[in-house]
């Protein structure tokens, strides 16, 4: 069973709808015993980063989610649940989880495209990704997919962890991470059919790194 993170930071409901719609057996849980058994973990987010942050420090669950990444249990962040596994971002100065090297930016407001026109924040929409380097969550999905995305702040992680990056006036960093540590600023539940492969291929990850 994959546990989705409860953290008070939106979302759950509808990435628990998309898995069931795949069939795949979840919960939505912030109990470490729960989290712990679990064959992965899908750590989504809407919301700022300081409340988060605060939440899961209220809770607990920084030192849980640091724990289960040190033994290897398979996570996947989703937007700000992405942006949370970095150091530091700056919405509200915060101090975030620091499991990967890297920051958390603000899109610029007076950013121009090439034909002229004001770049709106927040990035609002579907966009393409480009991969730099292959990765197990984005098997047998189109390169011409898109996916959607809702944010002002995007993660800068050290360039060894870039796996893909969207354009939007400028390239930014939209995937990252490491085999079984992944962080995605869109939200697959809402991307359509590339969004639910992107589950299901880390659910099949999940479920061969337990069998491994």
């Amino acid at each position: 069973m994959l546990t989705i993170l409860d953290y008070q930071a939106g979302n759950q409901t509808s990435v628990r709808l998309a898995l069931e719609a795949l069939n795949i057996p979840c919960q939505i849980t912030a109990d470490a015993k729960i989290l712990e058994k679990s064959l992965g973990i899908i750590f989504p987010g809407v919301g700022a980063a300081g409340q988060a942050m605060q939440t899961l420090i209220a809770k607990g669950l920084d030192l849980v989610l640091k724990d289960l990444i040190a033994k290897e249990k398979p996570l996947l962040g989703i937007c700000l649940g992405c942006q949370i596994l970095l150091e530091q971002s700056q919405e509200n100065a915060t101090t975030m989880l620091g499991v990967l090297q890297g920051q958390v930016v603000r899109f610029a407001n007076d950013q121009l495209f090439d034909d002229g026109s004001r770049r709106a924040v927040p990035h609002m929409g579907f966009n393409s990704v480009r991969f730099v380097k292959e990765c197990e969550l984005f098997a047998d999905i189109p390169d011409t997919a898109s996916y959607y995305f809702v944010h002002s702040y995007y993660t800068k992680p050290a360039p060894e962890l870039i796996l893909g990056l969207t354009s939007y006036g400028e390239e930014f960093c939209s995937v990252y991470g490491r085999k079984g540590l992944w962080g995605i600023q869109f939200h697959p539940e809402k991307s359509g059919r590339p969004g639910l492969k992107i589950l299901e291929n880390f659910y099949a990850f999940c479920r061969e790194t337990q069998h491994a």
